[in-house]
């Protein structure tokens, strides 16, 4: 079946649900004062307690008479009206915070932003730098470090003290986007501030994308000048800078910074360390260095875990050796290891690669019977192999399945869809994935571009081709201009 009968609409599914407006109830006590209010996502029913009317004598009780007639409100009435006000508050602020949490769980940066704010505005609302540290997070991983940067200035505007944590979180999130330069800035920023020194989780962040840059020279120069500023490296450093050599093929510098941390009182080899090295062989496809690699960590003392595992898993399935990756599944299950979300990814993900669309199928739906919760990856997968299969119906299927379980969508989910597109040869349809995706705030990379200009050049488009390239330079001008952008048209 090809693409162009059915059409990948996902106007329907894959968009974000508008943040539900406050809603307004009646109290029982007085219907002549403003309605509390309460959010929608989380009902707070809050009802009065019944209060017995207690009949005075004359003359016991001076204050007040039944006979009187008197609309004066006695204290039993106004005590409990109080009450009410303050639990009518309280519902509202567990309510909305609990509706900022489900949003970042989600990963739902867009949403977690209106939410937030929506509390901003409230008179309730205090300035926490762990619900800040939250946001920065969620944006740096959502590929929106201009809008994590703008946050963390706006805390420091709202009277919370940056930390070296926050600092690294803002820097963590340029690296993601690969902004290597802004990501210096901020370093200098922290250089300059008595109480905001960089630690080494700052430069192992740094150099973590100096490694998957291949700009080993910026590496270097980091570690002269931790070494002057008294940082010392530790495992988890040494690890990054292990897997960025093993990537290169700079298999000499890869075995000397191991033999140092086998030498080393401090920075000695873990589980870690193991999952790096086995991991380089194996996406290299070098089965016999892999599994040499693996029994040398056995014999230094290390012991796997599921990690460890999994990566043996994903790297006989790229290689189609069935029969290695079933025996690895089986010896976990002896083990009593736990199968995991990853585990099943990397079957599936082999099956995918194959176009074998039946064991993928076979392989999730064994995932969803064993309660494992599919995520983004899982997604992609069962889409890539859909595509290889020639199966573009049950690419729409699996988008709209991803819209049924809220599986985040992000750049990479959008690609695993354009690529089916292009494999199908239906550009209509590419187009329209391509400008849903830039409505959804998944900022297209690299990858997008190079699979939307290899479709065209297949049918000769050069024109959309030049068109597609000036967008390009015009979104990264754009991107490098968000920075300067005032606050309210950064959080629009």
């Amino acid at each position: 079946m090809d693409m162009a009968s059915v059409s990948l609409t996902f106007s329907s599914s894959i968009v974000p649900s508008p943040i539900p407006q406050p809603k307004f109830t009646k109290t029982h006590n007085n219907p002549t004062r403003p309605k509390a209010s309460t959010f929608r996502i989380t009902h707070c029913a809050i009802s009065s307690p019944v209060v017995k009317k207690k009949h005075w004598k004359q003359g016991e009780f001076p204050g007040f008479s039944q006979s009187e007639g008197s609309t004066r409100r006695g204290p039993i009435k106004k005590i409990k009206q109080k009450n009410d006000r303050k639990n009518n508050a309280k519902a509202w602020v567990n309510t909305v915070t609990e509706a900022l949490a489900e949003r970042v769980d989600k990963k739902q940066w867009l949403q977690a932003l209106e939410v937030f704010d929506m509390l901003r505005e409230q008179s309730f609302y205090q300035p926490k730098e762990g619900t800040y540290m939250k946001l920065i997070v969620l944006l740096g991983k959502s590929r929106q470090p201009h809008r994590a940067h703008q946050l963390f200035t706006t805390m420091i505007e709202e009277g919370c003290d940056p930390t070296p944590e926050l600092y690294t979180a803002v820097l963590a999130a340029y690296c993601r986007s690969n902004m290597i330069d802004e990501a210096f800035s901020i370093l200098d920023e922290m250089k300059n501030h008595p109480l905001c020194q960089p630690d080494v989780f700052t430069y192992s962040t740094l150099i973590k994308v100096c490694i998957d840059a291949f700009k080993f020279e910026l590496v270097e120069l980091l570690y002269e000048e931790m070494a002057q500023r008294g940082v010392v490296p530790n495992t988890v450093t040494q690890n990054i800078v292990l897997n960025g050599y093993g990537k290169a093929g700079m298999f000499d510098q890869m075995e000397k910074v191991l033999s140092s941390m086998l030498q080393s009182t401090d920075c000695k080899p873990d589980v870690w360390t193991m999952n790096t090295i086995i991991g380089v062989f194996g996406n290299m496809g070098q089965i016999d260095m892999m599994e040499k690699w693996y029994e040398k960590f056995r014999n230094f003392g290390i012991e796997p875990e599921t990690r460890s595992f999994n990566i043996l898993i994903g790297s006989y399935g790229k290689k189609r050796m069935y029969d290695k990756m079933s025996s690895v599944m089986e010896y976990m299950r002896k083990l009593q290891f736990p199968w995991t979300t990853s585990t099943y990814n990397n079957v599936i993900e082999a099956f995918a690669v194959a176009g074998d669309d039946k064991n993928m199928e076979y392989t999730f739906n064994q995932m969803r019977s064993e309660g494992m919760r599919a995520d983004t990856s899982t997604i992609c997968c069962l889409i890539n192999g859909f595509a290889n299969a020639g199966l573009f119906h049950k690419v729409i299927s699996t988008v709209h399945l991803a819209a049924k379980l809220e599986v985040p969508v992000n750049t990479a989910f959008y690609n695993a869809v354009l690529s089916a597109c292009a494999k199908a040869e239906d550009l209509m349809e590419m187009e329209r994935v391509f400008t849903r995706m830039k409505d959804n705030q998944s900022p297209p990379d690299d990858t997008t571009y190079s699979i939307m200009i290899e479709a065209y050049r297949k049918e000769g488009m050069n024109d959309k081709i030049y068109y597609l390239e000036q967008e390009k330079q015009t979104m990264i001008t754009a991107d490098d201009k968000t920075a300067s952008q005032p606050e309210d048209e950064i959080f629009s």
